[in-house]
């Protein structure tokens, strides 16, 4: 149990610092160049790591059901929206509403069985859980404070890489 909770507190890091490192390069680029660059560089290091780590295993897929192929698709659907709402609402927020997301949706698909998942019963406890993250996104938001701005915004000029970008019509 140990090393599954220091797997998921490495993974969680992991992706916190891969939608920083998106949102950079989303700047420079557009949303959809972001993401095949990173679902192409994930694929070239996936397959490097694989082949180095499994060798001829790692193309065994005899048991696999077709709809799993899928995923691959929603991985576009996950890099393309987390990318375009962090530009909208900032890393924090929008990583926040991830997670609550990301949660509600667990506990749905649990509670369901569905996708071959061992139906977990629904509990008041789990949804009471769900409510207090909510709450707490809620006193994150709207618990007022100081905005600060960028230098670029205190002194009204236009950041570099906007000005690339609309020179180029993004």
């Amino acid at each position: 149990m140990i090393q599954g909770l220091l797997l998921a507190l490495v993974a969680g890091s992991l992706v916190s610092m891969q939608n920083v490192f998106n949102s950079k390069v989303n700047e420079h680029t557009g949303s959809w160049a972001t993401t095949a660059l990173v679902l192409g560089m994930g694929f070239a290091a996936s397959l490097t790591f694989g082949l180095i780590f499994e060798g001829g295993r790692l193309f065994s897929l005899e048991n696999m059901k077709p709809w799993y192929w899928i995923s691959g698709v929603i991985g576009v659907g996950v890099v393309i929206c987390l990318t375009l709402g962090i530009r909208l609402l900032g890393p924090t927020y929008a990583i926040s509403i991830v997670l609550i997301s990301q949660l509600g949706s667990a506990l749905w698909w649990d509670s369901m069985g569905w996708l071959g998942l061992n139906k977990v019963p629904f509990t008041f406890r789990q949804l009471l859980g769900v409510l207090v993250i909510v709450g707490g996104i809620l006193v994150f938001k709207l618990g007022g404070g100081r905005v600060h701005q960028s230098a670029s915004e205190e002194t009204n000029e236009t950041p570099p890489c906007k000005i690339k970008n609309e020179a180029r019509g993004a």
